[in-house]
């Protein structure tokens, strides 16, 4: 038998130093993300002072703190008395962000989290449903048969699983202690997805759409309304709006038929959805474009972000020579990183400010005219005028909003793919969407049109997009198709 053997192999890892890893982190970095990694060094770091809203200079070059008449010899006491406290708070400059470099994305994420949980966060879907079936009449068993489909829902509040489905595991593991629990009756499952479906919010629990809404009308008291009868018996009908027939099958009343169709369309198909919407989610502009009589003013936002100085006084005790060679090189150190990071900060505006002016330049359609007038773009044309690499483009945008006169769009909704029109004009994927919603928009809902009438409206504006293409882009504008679209006048 062969013997297992431990060797070393030489191998080159590229790894980036902790100054690179800051400015690449400060790049990146939204409006409040930024703001969030300033605060942390404004705690850390001595040295970093925050410039009062009244002293803040026209211009954004770093400034310093006004020299201050101060006893030197006293001033050099106070930072003796302070200078241990200091260190055993302070981890090494130079240890901390190499280790920034080793976990960089496990601090953005814990980052991230402390932005989320400083808002007021809302109760998830799952927790929500626990919450009611710790306060319902369910046994024990119950509850964990519960917890198992509760974690089995999508993301509209939909089954995944079939409480009947003899597949469906009978044992559950339980979450504080990770061992199995006893076996589950498969009755204990079936008796839990019907008091699920009791739950709130309405329609929570269905298997599919049909029984979401044949769920919520019972809930309602309207079991046995026509709405509830077009949805048990004619469900195919409605769902593809052949609407005339579905009256001729109930030979209903036109005024009930309307009131029925009506009482439907208000029930909530994807009830689960609401509570994995992001509405803590706040958007900031980082850059805000405004036009000035004939020309464009690019205004960077500078309101959410701390402007920083170096410590003058700090400054001055590295000319005393009281101060011991830990305390000095202390200073210095901490004195190199401030600088740094007012350079990552001011760099990071001017690139912003850079490729917005080229946005402004290769973008003029849009900026004059709208989204219709958006022109395909990669970031490579950005990068180059700029004289810097793609990536550095595309870790500059993310993350960043450009607010317009338009709208508030993300940096990258400027970057698309494209087609070239028959008269040999550059036209978006994100144009042909807005001609398509156009299009769709001023079609008669009684007779709406095809895919392929789409395309040929295209046509005539020059813009040959093949039929399948529009059902694309169609689905993407989450636009239905033609006969789902189609309005029936009930007499």
């Amino acid at each position: 038998m062969a013997k297992a053997q431990q060797t070393q192999k030489p191998a080159q890892i590229l790894t980036l130093s902790p100054r690179l890893q800051q400015s690449l982190e400060v790049l990146q970095a939204p409006a409040l993300e930024l703001r969030n990694i300033i605060i942390s060094e404004l705690e850390n770091n001595p040295v970093l002072e925050e410039l009062p809203l009244d002293d803040i200079p026209l211009e954004s070059t770093p400034t310093e703190t006004p020299a201050t008449e101060t006893d030197p010899e006293k001033a050099t006491l106070d930072f003796d008395d302070t200078f241990d406290r200091l260190l055993k708070l302070d981890a090494d400059w130079e240890d901390d962000l190499a280790e920034k470099a080793r976990t960089s994305t496990l601090q953005h994420d814990d980052r991230r989290q402390h932005l989320f949980n400083s808002l007021t966060s809302e109760t998830s879907l799952q927790e929500y449903l626990m919450q009611q079936a710790h306060q319902s009449d369910a046994t024990p068993e119950e509850v964990e048969a519960l917890r198992y489909l509760i974690g089995s829902l999508d993301d509209r509040g939909y089954l995944t699983v079939n409480p009947s489905d003899p597949s469906l595991p009978l044992q559950i593991q339980d979450d504080r202690t990770g061992s199995m629990g006893p076996p589950l009756p498969r009755a204990v499952f079936e008796k839990a997805a019907n008091l699920l479906k009791a739950f709130d919010p309405p329609g929570i629990g269905a298997a599919d759409l049909q029984e979401c809404l044949l769920t919520q009308l019972q809930l309602k008291d309207k079991g046995d309304s026509l709405a509830a009868q077009i949805v048990t018996q004619h469900y195919d009908l409605f769902l593809h709006r052949r609407i005339p027939e579905l009256q001729k099958k109930l030979a209903a009343d036109p005024e009930d038929l309307k009131v029925a169709l009506k009482t439907i369309s208000a029930l909530d198909p994807a009830p689960g959805r609401k509570f994995s919407e992001d509405h803590n989610h706040t958007i900031l502009p980082d850059v805000t474009v405004q036009k000035d009589g004939s020309e464009w003013r690019i205004l960077l936002n500078s309101d959410s972000i701390p402007k920083l100085r170096l410590s003058s006084t700090y400054k001055s005790l590295l000319a005393q020579n009281s101060l011991s060679v830990h305390a000095k090189e202390y200073i210095r150190r901490k004195i190199r990183s401030g600088k740094h990071l007012i350079n990552a900060i001011a760099q990071r505006q001017e690139t912003l400010e850079r490729i917005t002016r080229e946005l402004l330049n290769l973008q003029k359609g849009f900026f004059k005219k709208g989204p219709a007038y958006l022109k395909p773009l990669i970031m490579k044309q950005i990068a180059e005028p700029l004289g810097v690499h793609e990536t550095t483009i595309s870790r500059a945008v993310a993350n960043k909003y450009l607010e317009t006169p338009y709208g508030l769009f993300a940096f990258k909704y400027f970057f698309t793919g494209g087609y070239t029109d028959l008269r040999g004009r550059s036209i978006s994927r994100t144009s042909v969407k807005e001609a398509i919603a156009q299009v769709i928009q001023k079609e008669d809902p009684l007779h709406p049109i095809s895919d392929q009438e789409i395309a040929s409206h295209l046509a005539k504006r020059q813009i040959k997009v093949a039929r399948r293409t529009i059902a694309k882009y169609r689905e993407e504008l989450n636009i239905s198709p033609a006969h789902l679209r189609r309005k029936y006048d009930i007499k």
